[in-house]
């Protein structure tokens, strides 16, 4: 028996702190939350000062039980979830479902998974924190509140199964208003004029130079607003000599950027690595978590991903430091060791920036180990940390100020002389080196090649993209690093929006969920209450408010605008969106439909025409059904390749529906074929007809010979067994099998 039982919320974690702590632990996995507020209704009492009523997950029901046998039997129980206050709400409610006495059990946090930080956290235990656990509870309640409260209204007014959401509401009002903004814009003419010059020697490159101001008078972008204007101005400069007024030589200084926090993680991955906000937190969980490196112990690599903090613990500086100089030199080092502020909103400042757990562990050494997309991750965290410590960037610039007649012409050069942090960040997407200059002096005499006036107009502001949507919902203080890539998943899963190409773009069902919200919400749905109950949410964890006061101040303006709208909204309907798509079989136009979970194009001419045609998750038309060579196993006809609504691919048999046969398709696009079913002596638990043995995709399970009449089915349990599902699970070596 171990004297300590410690649980962790992953099993990669359980794996990892296991090899470290030795035989006196256990360590153990909750799989995450264990209990939680119940699906089929509401489970809060806002008479009752808003008491939230928890249900154990069914599928923990087992975990439940070894967890409290294993507590028992343990001297003391550390409760070791992640440090945030989701990690703070999790151990709670470890305690409170397994009954743990306040004796017995200690709460642990540590940033990063290495031996230092795990032992140093198991000699420095601490109580729960409640005041974490009260912000967490808050702010479940109140997605419960809005979510199982304007649900029902959406499904009565516009569409069922439809939802909503306190945060991903406000997410998908951004998007919208942004679409309004970019259509609704009206571009405006401007007009820039450049003069294209050289020295009077002959053989001499070219260079360019644009016009400044008149008379001393800067002209801002707007100011030649028309060719008549810009006519006028190439007139008055008619006969005009060009001479040299200055040349200013200097050097300027850029700076690395802060390391990641994971607003900014997500961004640069989205940009950068072309990653989703849910992929990149899902690449990083698994480094933060633990990689098994070569003969060592499992090891994390990276801190903890859920951060708004820009803090470097001081040993980790020192080390990266030395880094530096042993694989630079000193000339790389700043002057001092950098520090970083953070500028958001109610950042968990005793938190550290996301960064290689050492500096030393190169992404090279570790490729082996890490699949395509870890390792990409990694690459990016480790670069753009070890560049955050690094020198400043020197370029050297020139600045050229032309005189003709009342206009003054400046050119501008910019040499980078010493890289700096960007010998290890490539910042492509920044700052780039201009055109060279050829040796000025002041008074000298310029000849003008041509005048070049140059047509623009202003550009409307581009639509969201994951980066500019996950940097949006940073700067208005709505939601926090945990919430920004489930917020997205949870928009783009709800079919409100849909990705055009890596735009985010509303559908027809968004725009009127938006505008039912905006209209008959505007009070609570709002980019400034949505930050104003985030910075309650703070408060709470600082011990500054009573959760439960908060609630109510929520709740009140809440509950009469539900009454209102349920009595003024009118019956809302989703308009059909139209395309340019042609039905392949009437030739008429096809329009985007919507299912439950899915879009698909159906014609216009529906129910005369039922054609249909499916989209893939992007919106794009799947591809469309083929013939294979592969022949079905039951009629010898060939297989047809198609694609279903969710876009996933399957083979169907040519000659449906005399032969329905389907086939599942693996990687190689190859058909799969599972055993036929087996019988057996055990007998279904429901109505007592005999259980047959399948494989399916996820494993061996027994289904009831009776189905559809019965649906009882079994899962055969094994390591793979899948669990997600809360059907029971059964140990076919415990029963005789035969097959018949």
């Amino acid at each position: 028996m171990s004297k300590y039982l410690v649980i962790v919320e992953s099993p990669t974690k359980e794996k990892t702190i296991s090899k470290i702590l030795g035989k006196d632990f256990t360590v153990k996995s909750s799989y995450g939350h264990i209990r939680d507020l119940p699906k089929n209704k509401l489970g809060i009492d806002i008479e009752d000062n808003f008491k939230p009523t928890y249900k154990n997950i069914s599928k923990s029901k087992k975990l439940i039980s070894d967890l409290k046998k294993k507590a028992e039997n343990s001297d003391k129980i550390y409760l070791a979830t992640d440090f945030d206050r989701e990690g703070e709400a999790i151990a709670w409610h470890l305690k409170e479902a397994l009954k743990l006495p306040e004796s017995k059990i200690s709460r642990i946090t540590f940033h990063e998974i290495t031996t230092e930080a795990i032992l140093k956290a198991v000699k420095h235990p601490r109580n729960l924190d409640m005041k974490l656990v009260n912000s967490q509870q808050a702010r479940r309640i109140l997605d419960r509140l809005v979510g199982y409260k304007l649900s029902p209204l959406l499904w009565k007014k516009v569409k069922p199964g439809l939802s909503a959401g306190r945060v991903q509401s406000v997410a998908v009002m951004l998007i919208c208003k942004r679409e309004e903004e970019f259509k609704s814009f009206i571009p405006v003419e401007y007009w820039s004029i450049e003069a294209e010059l050289s020295k009077l020697e002959e053989n001499t490159t070219p260079f360019k130079s644009l016009l400044f101001s008149k008379n001393d008078v800067k002209f801002d972008k707007l100011s030649v607003k028309n060719k008549e204007q810009s006519d006028e101005t190439l007139k008055e400069l008619e006969g005009a000599k060009y001479i040299v007024k200055s040349v200013e030589t200097k050097q300027r200084k850029r700076s690395p950027y802060a390391p990641y926090t994971t607003s900014t993680m997500q961004q640069d991955a989205s940009r950068k690595l072309g990653f989703s906000a849910s992929k990149t937190m899902s690449a990083a969980q698994k480094l933060y978590e633990g990689v098994h490196i070569g003969n060592s112990t499992n090891a994390g690599l990276i801190t903890y991903m859920r951060t708004d903090s820009l803090n470097i613990a001081k040993s980790v500086q020192s080390e990266t430091l030395k880094f530096i100089e042993y694989s630079y030199g000193s000339n790389f080092l700043p002057k001092i060791p950098r520090i970083y502020k953070t500028k958001t909103k109610g950042a968990q400042e005793a938190h550290e920036a996301i960064r290689p757990i050492s500096p030393n562990r190169i992404p090279s050494e570790v490729k082996q180990y890490l699949s395509e997309d870890e390792l990409k991750l990694y690459n990016l965290i480790w670069k753009r940390f070890l560049a955050s410590q690094m020198a400043d960037a020197v370029y050297n610039t020139v600045t050229a100020e032309i005189l003709a007649k009342d206009y003054l012409f400046k050119s501008l050069e910019s040499t980078l002389i010493f890289d700096g942090f960007l010998k290890v960040y490539n910042a492509d997407d920044d700052e780039k080196e201009t055109k060279k200059l050829p040796s000025l002096k002041s008074g000298e005499q310029l000849n003008l090649l041509r005048l070049l006036p140059l047509q623009h107009f202003t550009e409307p502001p581009p639509l969201y993209d994951v980066a500019s949507l996950i940097k949006a919902l940073e700067e208005h203080g709505i939601g926090r690093p945990s919430t920004y890539a489930p917020t997205i998943k949870t928009i783009l899963d709800r079919l409100y929006v849909h990705l055009d190409g890596k735009k985010f773009v509303p559908t027809n069902r968004g725009i009127v969920v938006n505008n039912v919200l905006k209209d008959h919400f505007g009070n609570i749905i709002n980019v400034e209450f949505t930050a104003s109950v985030e910075e309650k949410l703070d408060k709470i964890a600082e011990d500054k408010a009573v959760w439960q006061n908060v609630l109510k101040d929520f709740y009140k303006p809440f509950k009469k605008d539900l009454s209102e709208a349920e009595k003024n909204l009118q019956k809302q309907k989703v308009q059909a969106q139209q395309t340019s798509e042609i039905c392949p079989n009437c030739g008429k136009n096809m329009v985007i439909r919507y299912s439950r979970k899915v879009q698909f194009l159906g014609c216009s001419g529906y129910p005369e025409c039922k054609t249909t045609l499916s989209l893939d998750k992007d919106g794009k038309i799947a591809a469309a059904p083929r013939e294979t060579d592969m022949k079905c196993d039951k009629c010898g006809s060939h297989l047809i390749k198609k694609t279903g609504f969710a876009g996933k691919q399957y083979l169907s048999c040519k000659n449906y529906p005399e032969c329905k046969t389907l086939y599942n398709i693996n990687k190689d696009g190859n058909k799969i074929i599972y055993p036929e079913p087996e019988h057996t002596d055990i007998k279904c638990n429901k109505c007592g007809s005999e259980m047959l043995k399948k494989i399916g995709k996820r494993g061996p399970f027994l289904t009831c010979s009776a189905f559809p009449k019965c649906r009882n089915l079994q899962w055969i349990k094994t390591n793979k067994t899948p669990k997600s599902k809360t059907y029971k699970t059964v140990k076919l070596s415990e029963k005789k099998t035969t097959k018949k």
